[in-house]
């Protein structure tokens, strides 16, 4: 039988990352190409006995819940985001699947195929994705290690009017970088004066590697949530586990309530199971030394690597030391394509995310996103070695 697909799913690209993946299982390859927190500092007996204690309690842990998610979760990441300066109420605010689900709930409910969005350049691939399939034009700002560029928004906001934005300004997918408070009061400014909402992604931001640096969310400099122009959104997988597949977005209540409507169409709601571990383990775990644990590791990680590019003669790559995050941004040598070199590089037993992927136009070719976190001391060298060998062969052979 000959299928039809959609046209949006027809023309839509393959994650890149889920494609390395796949192309790395059952090998003795060192990845830094998924973005994969270590598992050996995963809180395990704390999540176990979370999930006992609610068992416990009844049959009744297994019933269905609300859209919106678990009431005392959403009372608990009240308080939790009222320590980051954003005053939201649980009504404000709504548990989904994934910070991912949370992008694309945003995206359904407040655009229409043709509507325009702005990112920077590079941005997140899996929101590309999301923006590809509801048929939204993306236009890129140029950034740099200051964050994005006010003067090449300016100028596209002006030309285009897009609906949204959407930044990532905390130790950023792919990049690593940090907004500076100049560049994220400016961009505030911008949004407000051509009346376009904010998609502030922060996936990463509590795990930073000096605990005494703050940096402010868009959405705490904005101020209140209603009548507000910034919807934030974040996530448990990068500070507890990816598999409990819990995120949430907070927002003026109106959009929060046309998401849960759009939520109800998609799944009812997100695993309760895993919505009350979470309220569990928030009740009896020390999540805020549990963050400072896994953010001196990761940052002790990323030393080990920026350390074994430079040994390994890094001095013709360039990349920005990052100060917290999960990722290295890295230009490879002019006239480098990194996706040939991935080519390369896996058969040497190492792979990496080639930068084209996360360019809705116009990509660099000779970038690369490494990932820090998932690799141990010697398997880190181990692996900066074997790409460091591609790359002088590479170089070689063009």
């Amino acid at each position: 039988m000959e299928y039809r697909f959609s046209s949006r799913i027809a023309g839509l690209k393959s994650s890149a990352v889920r494609d390395i993946l796949k192309l790395t299982q059952g090998k003795e390859m060192i990845s830094f190409a998924g973005g994969l927190p270590a598992e050996e500092l995963f809180p395990l007996d704390a999540v176990k006995q979370a999930a006992d204690r609610i068992f416990q309690a009844g049959p009744r842990a297994l019933q269905y819940g609300l859209t919106e998610g678990y009431l005392p979760l959403r009372e608990q990441l009240c308080g939790r985001m009222a320590d980051k300066g954003m005053r939201v109420a649980p009504d404000e605010m709504i548990l989904t699947t994934g910070s991912q689900q949370a992008i694309d709930l945003i995206i359904t409910v407040l655009t229409e195929p043709g509507d325009t969005i702005l990112v920077e350049r590079p941005t997140y691939l899996a929101s590309l994705q999301v923006f590809a399939l509801h048929g939204l034009k993306v236009i890129a700002a140029e950034s740099d290690e200051f964050g994005m560029i006010p003067e090449s928004a300016a100028e596209l906001i002006r030309e285009h009017k897009p609906k949204l934005m959407y930044a990532v300004p905390t130790f950023g997918n792919p990049t690593g970088r940090v907004w500076s408070l100049e560049r994220r009061i400016k961009m505030l400014e911008l949004c407000k004066a051509g009346g376009m909402l904010i998609i502030e992604d922060d996936p990463y931001g509590a795990i930073k590697f000096n605990a005494n640096e703050t940096f402010p969310t868009l959405f705490s400099l904005n101020g209140e949530a209603q009548n507000g122009c910034v919807i934030y959104t974040s996530t448990f997988s990068k500070i507890v586990a990816p598999a409990l597949r819990t995120g949430w977005a907070i927002g003026d209540s109106r959009i929060i309530r046309m998401m849960a409507k759009a939520k109800q169409a998609a799944d009812l709601h997100s695993s309760t199971i895993d919505q009350q571990i979470l309220h569990q383990l928030l009740k009896g775990f020390d999540l805020e030394g549990h963050i400072a644990v896994i953010s001196m590791e990761y940052g002790k990680r990323m030393s080990e690597m920026d350390a074994a590019l430079r040994r390994a003669g890094g001095g013709q790559l360039r990349w920005v030391k990052p100060q917290g995050g999960m990722f290295l941004w890295m230009e490879l040598p002019d006239g480098l394509d990194a996706e040939t070199l991935l080519r390369c590089a896996v058969q040497k037993g190492v792979a990496f995310v080639p930068g084209s992927s996360f360019y809705g136009d116009q990509p660099q070719r000779n970038t690369a996103r490494l990932n820090f976190t998932y690799n141990e001391a010697s398997r880190m060298e181990q692996g900066v070695a074997r790409l460091m060998e591609a790359i002088g062969e590479f170089t070689v052979r063009s």
